[in-house]
């Protein structure tokens, strides 16, 4: 009897209907926001996205009423870090340090649950941050049914150049584990690239800059010569390169060495931002991750006068929509706890960008970016990978916070 109740249980997790109809007040199908809308879902495929009165309903068809909701491509995440968890509960070293791939695997279970019940069906992981290929295996776990999570393109280590990354503090003769995988000169990154496309990896990270001791600036890291021969090793596997990077010269070096994305862009000019616009290079600014960590900090936000890293940030942040560069959706949540991703939207929203925009970058524009062809829209023939939230968020996007309906894969997990 215990057998049957467990099995019972598990089944609204992920039930499949052969063919669902969802009727909601509006439909945002990841460029436009249309009224009298229908989305006709047959196993994993949408096989109608337009006018109600336009679709004869076939038999047996399961209608479900969304009232007071707006539908939505699933949101696509665009930096996150699953095997990681707020940083004022466990500081970043220490989860490098005391937290075994084994525990931080156990929790990244956990997030990628809490993450997909948000809303996230797909997000990209932007390095295992000293877990070796724990996000490749993770991965595999959610692909494998063994849990439930979003879909997943992952980083694995990510590369940063010799003596830049942390933890930092120990004398010489301490060997501790590292955030990700030191390499330098041209032959070693190329190996380090090929090792880690062959252990897994959908896509390669590198630090273009990084702090050489502790809480010492940033500075540029990689030489032209290796972020050149990283892209190009990436490329000819068929993949391609992304960067951290938050100074004008390490982003500068990661433009002309033609990566797909930058990430943070802290110190970001007008000029810079036309290169990448120019070069289809997309921006990828992180806002929540500052936010939260200047609040950890004792920042009491809207009590407090803005410090300088958060009016810098609004500033980076205002130039980059003056220059028009693509603006992808993504927080780089693991700074701040899984599920709360809507974070990310509503300070772009805060910071200026207008809610459409918010919400295409959270939907086709990260598809587009990150090559994926059949997401990122309600359209027929795209996979149904859809979510419902309550109101309507153009009006106010903190309608994000409140999803009461998830699709992926055409199974419905909430």
């Amino acid at each position: 009897m215990k057998n049957l109740v467990l099995l019972f249980l598990w089944i609204p997790s992920g039930f499949t209907n052969a063919q669902t109809l969802l009727q909601p007040d509006r439909v945002f199908d990841g460029e436009e926001i249309h009224e009298n809308w229908v989305v006709l879902v047959e196993g994993n495929t949408i096989t109608y996205a337009g006018e109600a009165s336009g679709i004869e309903v076939p038999k047996n068809t399961t209608n479900l009423d969304l009232k007071g909701s707006t539908l939505m491509p699933g949101l696509i995440e665009g930096h996150s870090h699953l095997l990681l968890h707020p940083y004022d509960e466990t500081t970043w070293n220490d989860q490098v340090l005391k937290e075994s791939p084994v525990e931080r695997a156990i929790r990244g279970t956990v997030h990628a649950k809490n993450t997909l019940l948000a809303g996230i069906t797909t997000t990209r992981d932007l390095g295992a941050e000293g877990s070796g290929y724990t996000d490749v295996y993770l991965k595999k776990t959610i692909e494998d049914g063994i849990v439930a999570g979003p879909r997943m393109l992952v980083a694995g280590p990510a590369i940063v150049a010799t003596g830049a990354y942390g933890p930092k503090g120990f004398h010489d003769g301490v060997q501790v584990p590292l955030g990700a995988e030191p390499a330098s000169g041209v032959p070693e990154v190329i190996k380090t690239v090929r090792r880690q496309l062959g252990h897994g990896a959908d896509f390669i990270k590198i630090y273009a800059d990084y702090r050489w001791t502790t809480d010492a600036p940033s500075k540029p890291t990689f030489l032209q010569e290796e972020i050149d021969a990283m892209v190009a090793a990436a490329t000819s596997a068929g993949s391609y390169v992304v960067a951290h990077a938050s100074t004008p010269e390490g982003m500068r070096r990661a433009v002309k060495g033609g990566v797909e994305t930058i990430e943070h862009g802290d110190g970001g000019t007008l000029e810079i931002y036309k290169s990448m616009k120019e070069k289809g290079i997309a921006l990828c600014p992180t806002l929540a991750a500052g936010d939260a960590i200047t609040q950890y900090s004792g920042w009491k936000k809207g009590i407090d006068s803005e410090p300088d890293r958060i009016r810098n940030k609004r500033k980076s942040f205002n130039l980059a929509l003056e220059s028009g560069v693509e603006i992808i959706f993504g927080g780089d949540v693991g700074v701040f706890s899984h599920g709360e991703n809507y974070r990310e939207m509503e300070l772009m929203v805060e910071y200026g960008m207008q809610p459409l925009d918010v919400l295409m970058a959270a939907t086709s524009l990260n598809a587009r970016v990150f090559h994926l062809d059949d997401l990122g829209k309600l359209q027929k023939g795209f996979l149904a990978d859809i979510i419902a939230v309550e109101g309507n968020p153009l009006k106010d996007i903190s309608n994000m916070r409140k999803v009461k309906f998830v699709m992926k894969d055409g199974e419905i997990y909430k």
